[in-house]
């Protein structure tokens, strides 16, 4: 009879993986990303354990979308007051909050609870090629599409 294995937070190792977004579809990109923030990619996974890994998005603002999403799609947000409601293209969103826009859609697909937020704090998203995580010798990451 197999018994199953289930990790211990003190048993995680974690690596560094680096996405060049370069020419990346928004939502492949964003779904491989939260794979790997999870730690669904290993062996070793856990459903209540933080076992993933950290992320760099690099280039940014050269992540496109799919179809007619940059006029048709929207991004909302209230502020809980009257009249507070905040709306955004995905056009506004990639020109002017670009590193907003990544996090989001990664967020979105991270668990809404105190273990999504400690996942989230995995990741780092960059307009350029420049990051300042060199010392952690990040390992490429390949994204298909």
């Amino acid at each position: 009879m197999r018994q199953t294995t289930m990790t211990k937070p003190a048993e995680v190792v974690r690596q560094w993986f680096i996405v060049d977004g370069t020419d990346k579809t928004l939502g492949r990109l964003a779904s491989e990303v939260a794979t790997v923030l999870r730690g669904k990619h290993k062996p070793t996974y856990t459903p209540n354990v933080d076992g993933g890994d950290y992320v760099i998005v690099v280039n940014a603002d050269k992540i496109k979308v799919s179809g007619d999403q940059e006029f048709k799609k929207f991004y909302y947000n209230h502020s809980h007051y009257p009249g507070g409601l905040r709306t955004r293209s995905t056009r506004v969103m990639r020109e002017s909050y670009t590193i907003e826009w990544v996090e989001k859609a990664i967020h979105g697909m991270l668990p809404h609870t105190s273990l999504g937020d400690n996942q989230r704090k995995h990741l780092f998203v960059y307009k350029g090629a420049e990051h300042p995580h060199t010392a952690q010798k990040p390992v490429e990451m390949v994204i298909k599409g």
